[in-house]
């Protein structure tokens, strides 16, 4: 095995052992995330023609296709899942770039599309390839790994995608994990509410990931390529605590409490319990990139993810969509005790029911951070 290589297994070996964020839910079922996505499709389809826009003006499909030895465009998705929202976004990605290449070059070839669709290793990737589209204009391919480092050979990818998987963090905080810290997070699940030694602690560990996540996809993009990050956003000098998830991250820990209150979990396992997501705004996501140094922001803003949203929000239905992407993060914690889990997430849709106007009003809001940047 070359160093490389053994570098790279040894890698994805400590990054496993460690990690703290975990795949959606896999196969088929009532919780499962191909059952369960359609928001994160509908809100990703917001930016749909955003991503044309940016295709046709800076994607330089011409150059970049011919200084491949194939004539082949190589694509990335990175936090996949286990399908399908991620075929109909690479579906929509290599039309707009056909379309592209054909307006400006009619009687040329078209360059070939290889596509590569990513996630953790434990992500249900026979799922994902299960629903595989048979009628499809690229090349497919499973990548195994995270995000955080290498996953590709150097300056291989001309054109990144990835949809509410930055979010994620690699891990929580060590200093959120340890009771004797000033920085224990007793009574609470995640940053928002929390002290504000908490949120400095989630906003080190997002600094350091995305860090990570942007030196990694340096190496592996070409000059000229572009990379589109769509993730849950935040206005600059406003807490993160008035967009629904930091009502959702409330109801949750308290539901957690009364159960622990009533012997059904112990109060140690809910007071080691956090949730390794992090909401970033424009300007910390600016900052990090510039800090970064290769990638010119092309585009960054927040838009209003629900903008298809006819009437109010089903509260059932959206928390049925938040078990399917986090029930795995609470198994690992509190054991595989399917009665606990069906307790825990009923309890907290009764209790967001009394929440019901605040919850809708809220989603309308613009919580949704578009990004495009281009390797330097």
């Amino acid at each position: 095995m070359t160093k490389l290589l053994q570098d790279l297994c040894n890698k994805e070996a400590i990054f496993s052992k460690f990690s703290d964020s975990l795949p959606a839910n896999g196969g088929n079922g009532t919780y499962s995330y191909s059952n369960n996505s359609c928001y994160q499709r509908l809100f990703a389809n917001v930016e749909r023609e955003k991503i044309d826009q940016e295709i046709k003006e800076k994607f330089e499909i011409v150059k970049l296709s011919s200084s491949s030895p194939s004539n082949t465009i190589v694509l990335a998705d990175l936090g996949c899942a286990a399908g399908p929202n991620t075929f109909g976004t690479m579906q929509h990605i290599v039309k707009s770039m056909k379309e592209t290449f054909q307006s400006l070059c009619p009687i040329s070839v078209l360059p070939e599309f290889q596509v590569f669709f990513n996630d953790q290793v434990t992500n249900d990737f026979n799922t994902l390839f299960q629903s595989l589209p048979v009628e499809r204009d690229y090349f497919a391919a499973g990548v195994a790994g995270s995000f955080h480092q290498r996953l590709f050979p150097r300056a291989s990818v001309q054109f990144v995608h990835s949809s509410y998987a930055v979010h994620w963090l690699s891990r929580v905080p060590e200093e959120i994990r340890d009771e004797r810290s000033p920085a224990w997070n007793k009574g609470h699940i995640h940053y928002l509410g929390a002290a504000e030694i908490v949120a400095s602690a989630y906003a080190g560990q997002f600094a350091k990931d995305m860090g990570d996540f942007l030196r990694a996809r340096a190496e592996e993009m070409v000059q000229g390529g572009i990379m589109v990050i769509i993730t849950s956003g935040n206005p600059d000098g406003i807490s993160a605590s008035h967009l629904p998830s930091g009502l959702l991250y409330k109801v949750l820990a308290s539901t957690l409490i009364d159960m622990s209150k009533e012997g059904l979990v112990s109060e140690a396992k809910v007071d080691s319990f956090n949730l390794p997501i992090y909401i970033t705004c424009p300007s910390e996501m600016r900052q990090l990139i510039e800090d970064d140094g290769n990638f010119s922001i092309e585009r960054m803003e927040l838009t209003a993810p629900t903008t298809w949203l006819q009437g109010a929000i089903d509260t059932r239905e959206w928390i049925n969509h938040i078990r399917a992407a986090m029930e795995g993060i609470f198994t690992q914690h509190f054991g595989h005790n399917l009665t606990f889990i069906e307790q825990l997430f009923e309890r907290v849709i009764q209790k967001l029911n009394h929440h019901y106007e605040e919850i809708n009003s809220k989603l309308h809001e613009k919580v949704q951070l578009f990004v495009v940047l281009k390797r330097l």
